[in-house]
């Protein structure tokens, strides 16, 4: 063929190749937003809610459906002020349900929020079922009794000066004599309550403890004291 021919073929033929490169990037860009637009759960569970409408424009990273994965149920409540220093991961509780009259679940402490509400003034303290049962739906309402034994605000506090508190860090502790000796050691306990004079125990102390209450910052662990006894009212003279 003629020169003139051969060279307007070669350009018919780049020409060619040019448009299908431009239709692959289409084609690929389209994917992609075909992609973006489909949404796949990355657990399997129950879409509790759907937060857009059908053909609204959303902006990236928006919610469009919450997802409760399946697995552990939790139970979610607030607790005041006076019952969070007891509250720790792990302790148990009772749940009752009135749905389930008939039934009670173990739980036990996953999570204790950081901060209180501003509104309500409480924690957020988040349980999960031990073993719960196919009846258990969410949403349902329950009722959560903390366990008496294992969690220190069951317990009777107990009362003591303020000035037997000692600090070992930032954690509160008492010096308690040995029992069957006369050496201290320092025991950490959980503080329910700070008042003016007092402060009330939670966990830590047990009946019949030896607690010093006076010059706590003057002494140390296997420090030989001498147990002053209670004194009663015969002991002072009339």
């Amino acid at each position: 063929i003629a020169p003139a021919q051969l060279e307007q073929t070669q350009d018919a033929y780049a020409s060619a190749l040019a448009q299908r490169d431009s239709a692959l990037a289409q084609m690929a860009l389209a994917t992609d937003h075909l992609r973006y637009a489909t949404l796949t759960a990355d657990r399997d569970g129950v879409i509790t809610s759907e937060d857009a409408d059908t053909g609204q424009n959303v902006q990236a990273a928006q919610a469009i459906y919450h997802l409760d994965w399946t697995g552990d149920v939790d139970i979610v409540c607030d607790v005041p002020e006076r019952a969070l220093n007891s509250l720790t991961v792990g302790s148990t509780a009772r749940v009752s349900l009135p749905a389930l009259p008939e039934k009670t679940f173990e739980a036990r402490v996953r999570e204790v929020s950081p901060a209180a509400d501003s509104q309500s003034r409480t924690w957020r303290v988040k349980l999960t079922l031990a073993a719960p049962s196919p009846e258990v739906h969410l949403g349902m309402t329950a009722n959560v009794t903390f366990d008496a034994e294992g969690n220190a605000a069951a317990g009777h506090p107990f009362t003591l000066p303020v000035t037997a508190l000692f600090h070992r860090g930032e954690d509160p502790a008492v010096w308690v004599v040995r029992t069957g000796s006369d050496t201290l050691e320092l025991r950490p306990v959980a503080v329910q309550r700070y008042d003016e004079r007092t402060v009330s125990i939670g966990s830590g102390l047990h009946e019949g403890d030896r607690v010093m209450v006076q010059g706590v910052h003057a002494v140390s662990a296997g420090q030989h004291v001498q147990v002053v006894p209670p004194l009663h009212p015969e002991d002072f003279p009339s």
